[in-house]
């Protein structure tokens, strides 16, 4: 699907529900829904995907620690799969926050199979920072891909 207007439609359309978050909620963590904006690659190649279609799905905990999913199409346009747990890091003063997971990435076969470090049996171990901004329910994050992209995703905690 490359039309990311659409992903920001339903994430929008599912903003009254997050809206009605109570402060047990925050106190037990919360759902966070996601979505790719904008992908770019450090060094441009015409082979490269820059709509990555992600849907992700995570569970934050209070305590800040996480666990989630996530499916998208790589840089090569094959569909991936991400599994993933970390730890989310939220500032005291500011709705800002870093990220750190790692998890399990498959996806990248064929002749992309050697795109990503230890990708031998089609599983590659990953680690991935990000930065994120909250207001509300809403959520944005710039998320490093190793050393060959950046991607913004958006997203709304429930």
């Amino acid at each position: 699907m490359k039309k990311p207007w659409m992903y920001g439609l339903f994430l929008m359309s599912l903003a009254p529900f997050a809206l009605a978050e109570d402060t047990a909620e925050k106190n037990t963590g919360a759902w966070y829904l996601q979505t790719s904006l904008y992908t770019t690659h450090y060094s441009p190649d015409p082979e490269h995907n820059n709509h990555q279609d992600l849907i992700g799905l995570e569970r934050d905990q209070a305590s800040g620690w996480l666990f989630g999913a996530a499916t998208f199409r790589n840089s090569f346009s094959q569909r991936s799969y991400y599994v993933y747990g970390g730890k989310r890091y939220e500032n005291a003063e500011y709705p800002v926050y870093i990220k750190l997971t790692g998890g399990l990435l498959e996806g990248y076969h064929g002749k992309y199979q050697d795109k990503i470090p230890l990708n031998r049996f089609g599983v590659a171990p990953v680690i991935i920072p990000s930065l994120g901004a909250h207001y509300g329910p809403v959520q944005a994050e710039l998320v490093l891909l190793g050393f060959n992209a950046a991607m913004v995703t958006t997203g709304v905690r429930f």
